[in-house]
């Protein structure tokens, strides 16, 4: 959201005439440029979608291997022009100032676009000069690194305001002077030089055009074009009106439907503020009618939203970025992130459901059903099993398809797509096209859900597509969003002449041009969005090329160290504190960015020299929950603000409602640190269901406790006994290591032999400790997880793990880690060439114990007891009717 968005937002909900115009243009811009000036804007942005499926397919190889040809751009070239498009496209969307205009382009604009894209092109004109300098940067370079850094930044505020460009500009300050005397001692580092540090954030893959930027160009483009695309074909009005035709008629039915809807959207939304925005839009007026009050209506958006962008497989298209930076599979990460989110809306539900008891409303009027029970009960059994049959002939069709004929399975794929969507099209064709209901209207009939799912149900088609790819197929995030959004223009293209043909009326020619401009708006309003997210990974290169050239992520440990004072769960909060804040006023991916880039190694340094040893993962989704958590946390809460323009609330009262709502949230990253089954991590399928199933039951209870309603008020000690059983429920363990340690304490010496006598595949888990690298005087310890090799004796298996450990002395030394194996960044703490050798100072053996779910029992029988008391008190229905 630009600066000047922002402010006129701000301005017009203080003088209670909210301006959702400013909340809409956040995504693609304040301007809205007429004339050659927009025709080229939108052609711009038309060619970026274009170029990006282009460089995703197979089209570059085909093209250099017919015609002779390099069509071909590497990864280096394709971000540098990812940046080009983002920049140029920034500076003539989005006005530098305040009264700047807003439907045409200024002079100094396309001057600023100009430079912008220059800069980007400078590094491919001359990348064969530039690779042979080898970090000897000529003067031209200073001087176009310098400028384009410049014109970064003019574009980081124009698209993100200040709070991205402030905290970019403290990385920089701290590179050119984090080494002057009057800096604190603690985070002083040598200092670099300009030639250094514009080589380093403009020259090469460290800084702007480093991982981030890598990731955006190739899989996040895509994923947004695909959400673009579904958006405009009328995903988003479908998605809508078939929660408040599934959930309307319940207590509080409009704000339940909004969590559904902003859940159905958050899978392929890339903003929450986008997110509150199309579904708010129609869904908190609704709210207000039924009887939430306009802060808590805004509320319900807001958390909605907000968890939309934790919701698989996009995220805010952060999963991509999370599987980069922690070397873990997509897929694997979709799997991590799926329970938490799903727990997540389940308890938002609940919540709406207890806050419509407290206010004792009612569901809107559902529309009345010739048909009975039974025979509701036989259609969805009906369409239940056709959907599993023909998932069954799709799977094994295709897997013989594969087998037999493997050349043939992409035809055989769009074969069978054809098929599926022609069936699906007539079906819809039955049925008027869904409209966009005015929310603001007197009188509003629920939609029966029946009718409004068969209206749309090829919409469902692409993103079966998108998770066959990634999850059966197994193809990259990047070909399987492509392919996705091919099977998206295809509807896009054919769905109005296809209803038509069906609906037997011949209008090939209108309906075809119909498509033609869903496709074209589509395809621009993509890359309108990819705007701010291209230049937020850019920025966001700076703070990883910042932390990679200075260390001071190492600062950060030690600062948040020396205010815990060691201890592990205020360490954790220091962390979600520190990552709220830096993640307000933020997109999701820049957002993720920063708050990973300091925060994650904080947990993984300092949480295992206090002996948690946590998986990356579990470290990544931490601070990403409670960065995004930020979109609804006063005093920036931007996606609170956005809902407040919409309902008419007060927004800084809307972000505390919200942030109430999202307390359970919060508590979900704290139980997967110490609970990482809720991950699916290393469990079973049926354990998966069983964690699932317990999980959710806990976090309704958490809910019921944090709302002070259950089945009827909760007293102050129902609430207490509320929360300790849900603690028990979601972490058995902790009461379980209070009479039973988990683990057997054996000396170092012993470690070779216990490595030997270890299982296959069973990891070693050893505490290490030696002299501190930057204080040899001081001794420091870390606790590690080591897998070790499969064969051989001890040592071999240790070595197999990257460690090379020695018996001298009576004790077990280490060697410092070669480069490249697991433990050499985590244990460059260490100095092992001091007086005092690094050794393995323990090893901890898992010990024997009784299943730690015995502890469900009593926490079962407390909240029987709770159960029964609040019963006697119980005036309503706690679950069910309307």
């Amino acid at each position: 959201m630009s600066t000047q968005d922002e402010r006129s937002a701000v301005e017009a909900i203080d003088h209670s005439q909210p301006d959702l115009a400013a909340f809409e243009a956040a995504d693609s811009g304040g301007r809205k440029a007429t004339g050659v000036a927009g025709t080229v804007v939108v052609v711009m942005a038309f060619i970026w979608s274009l170029f990006q499926l282009y460089i995703s397919s197979s089209v570059p190889y085909w093209v250099t291997e017919n015609f002779g040809f390099n069509a071909v751009f590497n990864s280096s070239e394709s971000r540098v022009i990812h940046l080009a498009f983002a920049m140029a496209l920034t500076m003539l969307s989005y006005p530098l100032f305040k009264n700047s205009p807003k439907d045409r382009v200024p002079v100094y604009d396309w001057v600023l676009a100009a430079i912008g894209a220059s800069t980007c092109f400078y590094l491919i004109f001359f990348k064969l000069d530039i690779a042979t300098r080898a970090g000897l940067p000529t003067t031209a370079d200073l001087i176009m690194s310098a400028v384009g850094l410049i014109a970064l930044a003019i574009a980081v505020y124009r698209a993100l305001g200040l709070p991205m460009l402030i905290v970019a500009g403290v990385f920089v300050f701290y590179v050119f002077f984090g080494h002057l005397s009057w800096m604190p001692e603690a985070v002083q580092w040598k200092g670099a030089s300009f030639g250094k540090a514009m080589w380093h954030y403009w020259m090469q893959g460290e800084g702007v055009f480093g991982v981030a930027l890598s990731v955006s160009a190739s899989m996040i483009f895509l994923f947004v074009l695909f959400g673009a695309l579904l958006e405009r074909a009328g995903a988003g009005n479908y998605f809508i009106k078939l929660a408040f035709g599934l959930l309307g008629h319940l207590r509080g039915g409009p704000a339940k439907a909004a969590v559904i809807a902003s859940a159905l959207s958050g899978i392929y939304s890339g903003s929450s503020i986008a997110n509150v925005v199309t579904t708010g839009t129609f869904t908190i007026p609704l709210m207000k009618r039924t009887g939430f009050s306009a802060e808590k209506a805004g509320a319900v958006e807001v958390a909605s939203s907000t968890n939309g962008q934790l919701t698989p497989p996009v995220m805010g298209a952060a999963a991509f970025l999370i599987s980069e930076f922690t070397g873990i599979s997509y897929p694997e990460i979709i799997k991590h992130a799926m329970l938490p989110a799903l727990i997540s809306y389940i308890a938002l539900v609940y919540i709406v459901h207890l806050e419509a008891l407290k206010l004792n409303l009612r569901g809107m009027e559902r529309p009345p059903s010739h048909l009975n029970a039974m025979q509701k009960m036989i259609g969805f059994l009906f369409g239940f099993i056709s959907f599993m049959l023909m998932g069954a002939i799709v799977y094994w069709g295709l897997g013989w398809i594969k087998v037999a004929y493997p050349g043939m399975t992409i035809w055989g794929a769009a074969g069978i797509f054809l098929v599926v969507y022609l069936v699906l099209i007539a079906l819809a064709a039955k049925r008027p096209d869904l409209e966009v209901d005015d929310p603001n209207a007197e009188l509003i009939t629920l939609p029966k859900p029946g009718e409004v799912a068969m209206t749309g149900l090829y919409f469902v088609l692409p993103i079966i597509v998108l998770l066959w790819c990634i999850l059966i197929e197994r193809l990259s995030p990047s070909l399987s969003a492509f392919w996705a959004s091919v099977a998206m223009i295809f509807v896009v293209l054919t769905q109005h002449m296809l209803k038509s043909f069906f609906r037997g009326k011949i209008a090939i020619v209108s309906d075809l041009w119909l498509g033609l401009c869903d496709f074209w708006e589509g395809m621009v309003s993509g890359a309108r969005s990819m705007m701010p997210i291209g230049v937020a990974t850019a920025v966001a290169g700076i703070i990883i090329g910042t932390v990679s050239l200075t260390g001071a992520h190492q600062v950060v440990g030690e600062f948040v160290e020396f205010l815990s004072g060691g201890n592990l769960i205020l360490m954790l909060f220091l962390v979600a504190v520190m990552s709220l804040i830096l993640g307000m006023g933020l997109p999701t991916t820049a957002n993720y960015i920063v708050v990973s880039s300091l925060m994650a190694p904080v947990i993984v340094t300092v949480g295992a020299q206090s002996g948690l040893v946590v998986p990356l993962v579990a470290v990544h989704m931490f601070v990403f929950y409670f960065g995004i958590l930020a979109d609804d946390t006063p005093p920036v809460g931007l996606a609170a603000f956005a809902a407040s323009a919409i309902s008419g609330g007060d927004p800084i009262k809307t972000g505390l409602q919200g942030f109430a709502y999202d307390i359970r949230t919060a508590l979900l990253p704290f139980l997967f640190i110490f609970n990482t089954e809720l991950l699916l991590i290393d469990v079973t399928w049926y354990k998966a269901i069983f964690v699932f199933i317990v999980g959710t039951v806990a976090m309704l209870l958490f809910a019921a406790a944090t709302q002070g309603y259950f089945m009827a008020k909760s007293r102050i000690w129902e609430t207490v006994a509320l929360v300790l059983i849900a603690f028990t429920l979601f972490r058995p363990g902790y009461w379980l290591d209070q009479v039973d340690p988990p683990y057997l304490e054996k000396d170092g010496t012993q470690v070779v032999q216990l490595a030997e006598a270890n299982g296959v595949g069973k990891p070693l888990r050893m505490e290490i400790t030696g002299p501190d690298f930057d204080d040899v005087d001081k001794m420091t310890q870390i606790t590690i997880m080591a897998n070790l090799g499969a064969e051989g004796d001890g040592l071999a298996k240790l070595s197999g793990a990257g460690l090379t450990v020695m018996e001298e002395d009576g004790i077990a030394k280490l060697d410092e880690p070669m480069a490249g194996t697991p433990f050499f960044n985590t244990l460059q703490m260490f100095d092992f060439y001091a007086d005092e050798p690094v050794k393995v100072n323990r090893v901890d053996i898992p010990a024997e114990r009784i299943a730690k779910e015995v502890f469900y029992f009593p926490a079962l029988l407390l909240l029987a007891l709770v159960v029964f008391f609040q019963r006697r008190r119980q005036t309503q229905p706690a679950f069910w009717g309307k």
